[in-house]
């Protein structure tokens, strides 16, 4: 065997032998342990106590002309379409921003919510800018931008005012005006801890949780005949707890008619259809009955 057949074997040996170190010793034969770099690339999450948020700092102005040019196309110019995504702006008002409490939630007749109505925590917002968006090319923002795009948000739901600059310094500031802060419980213990004020054993007794928002929403609907006996199904308020999606071909509403006149006979043809698609998008709002 020549040297050189010698020296590739034995860097092919040594190769070997660096996977088979780097294997996992708790799970063998199953990949590898993580090294802190590629676990630091992952671990980008921001907690409600801002931990994990990096230092930086954003204007509003710079965040409309992130927004212009990354985020419009998909959210609308203020963030109010809901053509690609529910809408992300409206519905809150100076009142709800001193309460804590977004009063238009407690509307069943309030035509649909937006994510600044939901929302309760303003690290959620900057956490989900930065791990998700832009829809096309995630995690491309830099920190100044996604406090930039996150003040902007802010900005249309009048929660700072048009100069502001968010930053880590002042961010604790903005999550004391957000609309819904006072909208969501930490007494569930479903976070693990006492970091957030709630209790510090889990509540394995479902003792805490919050009481189901569908219950006494149910009502009748129409019988079909692929029901069989008495059996019939409930669905809560759609706009409360929405079950089905209904889409539409490029968004039209209204029957395709088609027509073709007879050459051989007097008379005409007609065709009419309408292009639609129905799915589901939460089952906690429906339930079944076997009926009496």
């Amino acid at each position: 065997m020549s040297r050189f057949r010698n020296a590739v074997l034995t860097v092919a040996l040594l190769a070997v032998a660096g996977v088979a170190a780097a294997q996992s010793a708790q799970y063998p034969g199953v990949g590898r342990m993580a090294t802190p770099k590629e676990v630091a690339k992952w671990d980008i999450d921001v907690r409600p106590d801002f931990k994990g948020l990096p230092a930086g700092s954003g204007s509003v102005a710079k965040g409309q002309d992130v927004w212009e040019g990354k985020c419009a196309h998909c959210h609308g110019v203020f963030g109010e379409s809901g053509e690609v995504f529910s809408p992300l702006i409206g519905g809150t008002t100076a009142e709800d921003i001193k309460a804590g409490r977004v009063a238009n939630l407690n509307r069943s007749d309030y035509p649909g919510r937006t994510t600044i109505m939901k929302v309760a925590t303003v690290s959620t917002l900057w956490d989900y800018i930065n791990r998700a968006m832009p829809w096309t090319n995630p995690k491309s923002l830099t920190t100044e931008e996604v406090y930039s795009v996150t003040a902007f948000l802010l900005n249309l739901a009048n929660i700072v005012p048009d100069n502001y600059v968010l930053s880590d310094k002042n961010i604790a500031e903005v999550q004391a005006r957000m609309p819904n802060r006072n909208g969501m419980s930490t007494a569930h213990a479903m976070w693990p801890g006492n970091e957030f004020g709630g209790v510090k054993n889990p509540d394995t007794a479902n003792k805490l949780q919050r009481p189901n928002m569908v219950n006494g929403l149910f009502r009748d609907i129409v019988d079909t005949p692929r029901l069989s006996g008495t059996r019939r199904y409930l669905f809560a308020d759609a706009m409360e707890a929405p079950v089905l999606e209904v889409a539409f071909l490029d968004g039209s509403q209204t029957p395709y008619l088609e027509v073709q006149n007879g050459f051989d006979v007097d008379g005409a043809r007609y065709k009419v259809r309408l292009d639609y698609g129905v799915g589901a998008v939460d089952y906690r709002g429906a339930v079944t009955n076997a009926g009496a």
